[in-house]
């Protein structure tokens, strides 16, 4: 039997170049799993192993690795960290029972940090922070110490202090044991040494360790009234509250170093070790029933319950279908046969492999606590549930994102056609916040996602790994529909030719829902004028309406549909019948509810050099944006603002112009508003024309 205490489930995540890759290398290197160091700048990160991640030097999709530290093994995900990507930081915490949230020394709380942050706090995934890159120019770890407090709402527990800072930082002090950790400038993640604390940092150490050590106690009542009499508790006791604060989310121990220059990552492994959960100290995964809501059933982390695994992600490579499973329950033997529960078929386990980036080790089994990966699963997709035939469950789904931008993609011929179609289905499976349409009436095929990156790295790796030929339309926004105004109306639907007609009639209230609430159905209907059983006929009418605006053609949102009254007839009512009311009703109301077009507003976070910020705010003023907050950092200024989408395209190019290439910005969709007058004529002119044009 596997010893469940021993494993460590964990992800690496972070903003955007906060160097989670650089930080996994390091990793892997001082575990003994790989002996030369991949650079991400160089395109040789382990980790990182598309050629679009490897030319672009950022992670795309979360890849998994596992290794040894200290007798325990490490599942490590190492995480994306472009908002395009988040979908793949949001499943990987959804499996992962720990995490390492990296920040940079210089960038400091960073927007993806928030977002990733946000995830980690709704999947209550305990963490410890490491604070990386402190050898930057303009690295402050006690700067960055206050922005996850402020901004993150965070509670982290200073576990080092750094030696030090930008160039001349060379280690840091381990405030419980008092010993300063000095490395060596070859590079050597294992060459360093242990001294006393330096003479000038005395003071700053015992102040900090006093900190640490109150918060550590707080978690238990003996330590506590031990302290209080003056009596530091043992280090055996210390750590185990620490431990227990960590897994409680109560405070977030904290590390900083350099993990490209092999700094300080030996301290964060014995942190993942020592405070971070096994498998078998998580709340155990609940188990709900078809309609998604909870049971009293739970996966308990043991190899005698019966199995139950999720399956977080699917990968293509050159070996064929890959789906990384989680198993919470029981165990996988290669050859089982074992239940989908999503769409109630069988599937045999052909090949259970552990994975290492894009390399793999074959294994006979795996048991719960495990994170594998399968070879030639046929119809498994994200979210879906394996479990024992004998015993059918489903675990907790996932939600994932609506896209916000689409683009139309033209094969260039058959032969590109059909190559295509097989692309588009397996990018498909692999990513659930990558929608492929087909337009019904135009015939175009309709890719959407989460923003420009997005969709630019899916073209490309159709034209590039599955060497489609094709062409690209410029990129649309989502706009969607909404009301302004409150009506209440009645709507009788009657058809009679010979033998029994159609009937249903429908008094109703039309009214505009919260921004974001979605399409919602109340029935007040009293009596028996409107009978029950057509109730859902009637919902199913007006929800099959709302996929069409009545200005432009967008999907309808934020409607309250209210059933008052109607009547129905004997003989001729029928569900269809109320159904084909509830979508008259619709054409008949919505026009005289104050339609508008709304459209997706993203959260925009720029970086811009001192001298060029004016330049930055104007143009942002000139693409219709709001201006939040500008906060001064040590390199130059962070500009917070809202923006519509539509005026966000091909932003990097004229940032980097404005800046001399210096700018760099981030966004994630916010919410929906509504367009100004002049902008939305435009978009119903331009819907009308495309059309008249089909």
């Amino acid at each position: 039997m596997a010893d469940l205490s021993k494993y460590r489930n964990i992800g690496i995540f972070a903003h955007v170049d906060a160097g989670k890759t650089t930080t996994t290398e390091r990793i892997l290197s001082l575990t003994g799993k790989i002996h030369k160091i991949g650079e991400v700048h160089d395109g040789e990160a382990t980790t990182d192993f598309m050629e679009q991640e490897q030319e672009r030097g950022i992670t795309i999709q979360s890849a998994a690795t596992s290794c040894e530290w200290d007798g325990h093994r490490l599942n490590i995900i190492d995480t994306p960290g472009h908002v395009d990507f988040t979908v793949e930081v949001y499943r990987s915490l959804k499996v992962l029972d720990g995490g390492v949230g990296v920040f940079c020394g210089s960038g400091g709380v960073e927007p993806q940090s928030e977002t990733n942050w946000r995830y980690a706090n709704d999947s209550k995934v305990a963490r410890v922070i490491f604070v990386n890159k402190l050898d930057r120019m303009g690295a402050d770890f006690y700067r960055v110490l206050d922005q996850i407090k402020k901004v993150l709402g965070a509670n982290p527990l200073v576990m080092v202090l750094p030696i030090g800072i930008e160039d001349d930082f060379k280690g840091v002090v381990d405030l419980l044991e008092r010993k300063a950790y000095i490395w060596d400038d070859s590079g050597d993640p294992t060459a360093f040494h242990t001294e006393d604390v330096p003479a000038d940092m005395v003071d700053k150490v015992e102040e900090y360790r006093e900190q640490l050590i109150e918060a550590a106690v707080d978690m238990d009542d003996d330590a506590m009234e031990a302290y209080l009499d003056g009596e530091e508790p043992s280090m055996e006791t210390i750590k185990a509250c620490i431990r227990k604060g960590t897994n409680e989310l109560e405070f977030f121990p904290t590390y900083c170093g350099s993990a490209f220059k092999n700094k300080g990552v030996q301290l964060v492994l014995n942190a993942v070790v020592d405070y971070l959960p096994s498998p078998t100290e998580v709340p155990p995964q609940p188990v709900v029933d078809e309609e998604g809501n909870e049971t009293d059933r739970f996966a308990t982390v043991s190899e005698s319950e019966t199995l139950k695994a999720l399956a977080f992600k699917i990968m293509d490579d050159r070996f064929g279908a890959l789906t990384f499973i989680r198993i919470y329950s029981g165990v996988m033997n290669k050859g089982d046969t074992v239940l989908n529960s999503f769409t109630g078929k069988t599937e045999r386990i052909g090949r259970i492999v552990e994975m290492h980036a894009d390399d793999r080790i074959e294994l006979d089994k795996a048991v719960a606590g495990d994170i594998v990966a399968v070879v030639g699963m046929k119809n498994v997709q994200t979210g879906h549930t394996l479990c024992d035939p004998k015993d059918p469950i489903t675990l907790e789904p996932m939600v994932f994102p609506d896209p916000v931008i689409s683009m139309a993609v033209f094969p260039k011929d058959k032969a590109a056609t059909e190559k295509m179609g097989v692309a588009l289905g397996k990018m498909v499976a692999e990513d659930p916040s990558f929608i492929v349409e087909t337009d019904q009436e135009s015939g175009e095929t309709i890719l959407k996602g989460m923003g420009e990156l997005h969709l630019d790295i899916k073209v490309d790796i159709m034209k590039r790994t599955y060497g489609v030929d094709c062409d690209v339309g410029a990129p649309q926004v989502a706009y969607r529909e909404t009301i302004t105004r409150t009506v209440e109306d009645s709507y009788t639907h009657k058809k009679q030719s010979g033998g029994s007609g159609q009937f249903g009639k429908i008094d109703y209230i039309v009214s505009p829902n919260e921004a974001g609430a979605g399409y919602e159905f109340e029935s007040k209907v009293t009596g028996g004028n409107v009978p029950r059983e057509f109730w859902p006929a009637i919902e199913k009418g007006f929800k099959l309406s709302m996929e069409k605006g009545v200005l432009a053609g967008f999907p309808t949102e934020d409607v309250k549909i209210t059933l008052m009254d109607g009547a129905f007839h004997a003989v001729d009512s029928s569900a269809v019948a109320f159904e084909i009311a509830a979508k008259g009703a619709y054409r008949q109301t919505l026009p005289k509810a104050g339609p508008q077009i709304i459209e997706p507003i993203m959260k925009v976070d720029v970086f811009s050099p001192e001298d060029n910020v004016g330049d930055v705010i104007g143009d942002l003023n000139r693409r219709r944006g709001m201006i939040k907050s500008q906060d001064l950092t040590p390199t130059g200024v962070r500009i917070k603002a809202d923006v519509p989408l539509a005026e966000m395209f091909g932003y990097i190019g004229d940032l980097r112009t404005m800046t001399s290439g210096r700018g760099q910005f981030s966004m994630e969709f916010e919410n929906y508003q509504p367009c100004p007058k002049n902008v939305a004529e435009d978009v119903i002119t331009a819907a009308k024309e495309k059309e008249a044009n089909k």
